[in-house]
């Protein structure tokens, strides 16, 4: 008889698995996969409800996403603390958690003792080490889970982890290409007097990030040029990234000055991204186009090529980073650009390789910048740095500015 029963108890265990890992369920989309899926959970635990909150990207709130049995919770838009309450304590402690009772004492959400739910059992949606939601079930009668039932929702809460974050993955991967190429046209504005190119190139690794650059005409006819990258890569970086460029262009309209723009930009970085990190080049060109003054916020020297000259780094002491110390001191650095001189400016994809040291890209740079068309020397310089047939890691961000003529 024993036998029997543990046979029995086997073959339940395999029903379960095989309703969890169920392949067809692979041809669902996102939503159709969570419904499926806490649908099967609610049968298999013979549970009344289920429920998955996702973590909000500031990872401060979840966000009731889909739901059976406790639908209200999507459509009232119910967000959670994490920290605290049931669904917030699971997700803080990134481990199971049940309850035998419910009420108002152990529970924040008022919907959960509004149906009647008496029991609970929560796991942690896991994404390697980082809890990126929680699953739950509830029962409308008292009910105490068993190891088993936890084992079982964990299966759950892998499944449909895998699904949420290779589509949160591909959304965020679209809505930053799409973002990027919104904000880096394929041809930089045309400024008289200037002959203007730029290439950018997503890492293949890393995937859309924050490189980016720019160049506007300014009301008092100087001429801003910036070259930048955030650290960080994905939707997060391309959205600070466009919030910076922003915010530059606002601070150039009120003084022409580099090291104040980059001042007010770190005050700006300070305060409302908090998080964030950037590396900036910053250059104003006077009205003749002679003049060039330059402040770096912990970004790679430019280069500039010249007739009958050879090319040179431009040297521009890199003050710290945007976000990384409030109150930092920053300086101008002034130079000159002759009729037909290049003004290069580039990010460090362009130059890094595992394979070679620093100084040896910039080395292979220097040597590939002549005074060319903009185009040109984008194009020379793209094909010297990316000869060796591997796909950059990073984003590949490079921006020329050539003189075609003295303004003014």
């Amino acid at each position: 008889m024993s036998g029997d029963v543990s046979r029995a108890s086997s073959e339940e265990k395999l029903r379960r698995l095989q309703s969890i890992t169920d392949a067809a369920l692979s041809q669902l989309g996102l939503e159709d996969l969570l419904d499926e899926l806490l649908e099967r959970a609610r049968d298999l635990l013979r549970a009344d409800t289920a429920a998955i909150l996702l973590v909000e990207s500031d990872g401060t709130e979840l966000v009731a996403t889909a739901a059976s049995g406790l639908e209200q919770e999507v459509r009232q838009g119910v967000r959670l603390p994490v920290g605290r309450g049931f669904a917030g304590s699971v997700a803080a402690r990134g481990e199971p958690l049940m309850l035998d009772h419910v009420d108002h004492t152990n529970v924040l959400n008022p919907i959960l003792v509004n149906r009647g739910i008496a029991s609970l059992l929560g796991v942690p949606m896991l994404d390697g080490s980082q809890v990126i939601g929680v699953l739950h079930v509830g029962t409308l009668t008292p009910r105490q889970f068993t190891p088993d039932d936890v084992e079982l929702l964990r299966l759950v809460a892998d499944r449909a982890s895998l699904a949420t974050q290779a589509r949160l993955s591909r959304l965020d991967r679209a809505a930053a290409v799409a973002l990027q190429r919104s904000l880096l046209p394929a041809r930089p504005p045309a400024v008289p007097g200037l002959d203007v190119a730029a290439r950018y190139v997503p890492g293949t690794a890393a995937g859309v990030g924050g490189d980016w650059y720019d160049l506007f005409p300014l009301p008092s006819g100087h001429v801003g040029v910036a070259i930048g990258d955030v650290a960080g890569n994905g939707l997060r970086a391309a959205v600070v990234m466009g919030r910076i460029r922003s915010a530059l262009r606002a601070y150039a309209l009120e003084t022409d000055d580099p090291a104040e723009v980059l001042t007010r930009l770190d005050r700006k970085v300070q305060l409302f991204e908090p998080d964030a990190m950037a590396t900036v080049l910053y250059a104003v060109l006077d009205p003749t186009l002679s003049e060039l003054t330059l402040s770096s916020a912990g970004h790679l020297p430019p280069l500039v090529a010249e007739p009958d000259e050879p090319t040179r780094l431009v040297a521009v002491p890199p003050d710290l980073p945007l976000g990384a110390y409030r109150h930092t001191v920053r300086r101008n650095t002034r130079a000159t650009l002759a009729p037909d001189g290049c003004l290069v400016l580039y990010t460090d994809g362009l130059i890094e390789r595992r394979t070679r040291p620093l100084d040896e890209g910039v080395d292979l740079l220097r040597a590939s910048v002549t005074c060319a068309p903009a185009d040109i020397v984008c194009r020379d310089a793209m094909a010297a740095l990316l000869s060796d047939n591997v796909d950059a890691t990073d984003d590949i961000a490079v921006l020329t500015v050539r003189r075609t003529d003295t303004a003014g």
